[in-house]
């Protein structure tokens, strides 16, 4: 099954190879740009990614911040922020071990639109509290 074909923009490359592809097509299904814009569209992957923006943070500083998060839960999304290329983990030989994660070049380029889609969510706070009271009634 060639994936590329139907989702990557292809423009004339060099030598023999033909084609080099640009860009994906997250509307096809067979395009690997869907599970990139899975990892960060999670409301944890959000504001995990807008946390390290200044720099990095050690697990229970971001347990902190993320206030209503289980450790199961922000292990989960470290991980898969990690696998996606967009957070680094650095752990130091030290005792206790100390582990730090913090932004990839990739990350930082994800940073600006994510922190558009935290500001309209706040903003729209009478929206949030009518769908809060929505989500009460039918559970």
């Amino acid at each position: 099954m060639n994936h590329t074909s139907d989702c990557a923009e292809k423009r004339p490359g060099p030598g023999a190879a033909g084609n080099i592809e640009t860009s994906g097509n997250v509307y096809s299904r067979n395009c690997p740009c869907r599970l990139l814009l899975d990892a960060i569209s999670g409301k944890w992957a959000v504001l995990l990614i807008e946390c390290l923006q200044d720099g990095e943070l050690r697990f229970g500083e971001l347990k902190r911040r993320m206030d209503g998060i289980s450790a199961k839960v922000l292990s989960t999304n470290l991980r898969r922020l990690q696998d996606a290329g967009l957070i680094d983990r650095q752990v130091f030989a030290e005792v206790p071990t100390r582990v730090e994660y913090s932004l990839t070049v990739e990350g930082r380029s994800a940073v600006e639109p994510l922190k558009g889609l935290r500001i309209w969510a706040e903003s729209h706070y009478d929206q949030a509290l009518a769908l809060e009271s929505a989500d009460a009634q039918n559970a």
